[in-house]
């Protein structure tokens, strides 16, 4: 194919134009061609005044009409009742503009990425059909689409009435309805939210209630977001929230470090128990399972656990000191499960109280993985007991098992405990924490365990030889003292 150019003077003739041609293969033309050719030409020239003509019009009508971007810019503000006017505010019919149709590919992405159902604020017909004054958009203003997936709530509002027995709703929480709607008068003002024009704030029952169902079954996200009609996200920043606000507010109420007073009704209490005087406390340390963290994971695997498993087990620590009822006094969590008992007492504020002076005169018991010290009493060990230090052993045993059941009743009421934990390892120590806080609730309201709850706790302990640390002569002596007093019928 040839090429010609694509403007040809009008002075230029028909042999000039040729002239511009590229050499091809097609033959020369001659005259009558010339002469068709060139009335073509004539006849394209004259298009191209006519066309120059309608620009200029087109020109001149832009410069009064202050360009067509701004009548467009204007159409794009009118209402979809308005109609184009003057600049005096008059209906104008001297330029009707043609019927486009505008698309905003940003607006079809966000309603593609955002939605299923369709939803307004105001869907009532008075709302819907507005007046002239607002533009026919509704009394209250703009109406905002959203597109938002609806959940069924049914599980939960049958659960939150009072149709749903005591009985039913505590198989559910762990918890009678008078203990949850404590928690939630107590939480009320830390995790209350303001509704916004966009949606309406979860209310505080239902932001508790998804936490410690959570908690309570350690039932998969998926599980919970269906049966109260939330995203599995949502859920999921519910549970750490309300759990955080655990921690804030109910902790320093419901987990404290006892007073002069209650001290003093602790040993009096462990007295009774087993004839030991001066106890202020049983201590026990349990294990969670965790999922193998991504650095220093050597540290929190748990190598009697992955032996009787027959698989490789990581897990982090609890250690807890309760008073005779099982309700926690002190707890340190978050320690690898590598540790043993007595480096993770070392490491914890119970060690630190008794450095400061706290512990004088009192003891704390413990089962044969803690050391023994000035404040910490724990079995004999060693092979060819005699009478009284059996029976000490035994008088000891009835006082670690308050613990060891204490930790028992909470595996066993909290049900993500049993579980292997999907919580990142950061936030591990605050849900712990927060199953702790919700236990001596439950313990200080009476709340009953359900037998099928009930459960064997295996914590496979190291046992310290006598000889494995610094034991003083002075704690010596008085666990010899009181093994001989339990006997003999002394104090």
């Amino acid at each position: 194919m040839s090429k010609i150019n694509c403007f040809i003077p009008k002075s230029s003739t028909v042999f000039e134009y040729i002239q511009t041609m590229e050499i091809t293969s097609i033959p020369l033309l001659n005259e009558e061609d010339y002469s068709y050719i060139y009335s073509f030409f004539q006849d394209a020239d004259t298009d191209n005044e006519t066309s120059l003509n309608k620009r200029r019009k087109l020109d001149e009508f832009d410069e009064e009409s202050n360009s067509l971007d701004e009548i467009l810019n204007n159409i794009g503000v009118l209402d979809d009742h308005e109609t184009p006017t003057s600049k005096l505010g008059t209906p104008t019919s001297k330029f009707e503009m043609p019927n486009w149709d505008f698309e905003n590919p940003a607006s079809e992405m966000a309603d593609w990425e955002q939605g299923r159902v369709r939803k307004t604020r105001n869907s009532t017909p008075e709302a819907s059909n507005g007046t002239a004054e607002d533009g026919g958009r509704g009394g209250g203003g703009p109406q905002r689409r959203l597109w938002v997936k609806e959940r069924s709530k049914g599980w939960w509002k049958y659960h939150n009435s009072d149709q749903c027995p005591d009985d039913e709703f505590r198989k559910a929480f762990r918890m009678s309805k008078s203990t949850f709607n404590m928690i939630c008068d107590e939480l009320d003002s830390a995790i209350t939210k303001k509704d916004t024009m966009l949606r309406m704030a979860i209310p505080v029952r239902q932001r508790v209630a998804v936490c410690i169902y959570r908690l309570a079954t350690g039932d998969p996200l998926r599980s919970v977001s269906t049966l109260f009609g939330l995203g599995i996200s949502t859920c999921h920043k519910l549970v750490l929230e309300v759990c955080s606000a655990i921690r804030t507010v109910l902790m320093p109420k419901f987990l404290q470090w006892p007073d002069e007073k209650r001290v003093n009704e602790i040993k009096t209490e462990f007295r009774s128990i087993s004839g030991i005087p001066d106890v202020c406390g049983s201590i026990y340390t349990t294990h969670i399972s965790i999922i193998a963290p991504k650095t220093n994971p050597e540290a929190y695997f748990n190598k009697k656990h992955t032996d009787r498993n027959q698989k490789p087990s990581y897990s982090t620590t609890v250690q807890g000191l309760v008073d005779p009822r099982g309700v926690f006094t002190d707890i340190c969590i978050g320690y690898p499960g590598s540790m043993s008992d007595e480096k993770i007492l070392e490491k914890s504020a119970l060690s630190q109280r008794s450095n400061m002076g706290m512990l004088k005169n009192t003891w704390v018991v413990g089962g044969s993985g803690y050391p023994l010290k000035d404040w910490i009493l724990v079995p004999y060990t060693h092979q060819n007991l005699t009478w009284s230090q059996h029976s000490f052993n035994q008088r000891v045993g009835e006082l670690t098992n308050v613990g060891k059941e204490a930790f028992m009743r909470l595996k066993g009421r909290w049900g993500c405990l049993k579980k292997r934990s999907e919580v990142k390892l950061q936030e591990l120590p605050m849900v712990l924490g927060a199953c702790c806080v919700l236990h001596n609730i439950c313990e200080m309201n009476n709340e009953e365990m359900d037998v099928e709850l009930r459960f064997e706790l295996y914590d496979d302990e190291m046992v310290l030889g006598e000889g494995s640390g610094d034991i003083s002569v002075n704690s010596l002596q008085a666990r010899d003292s009181i093994a001989h007093n339990l006997l003999h019928g002394g104090q």
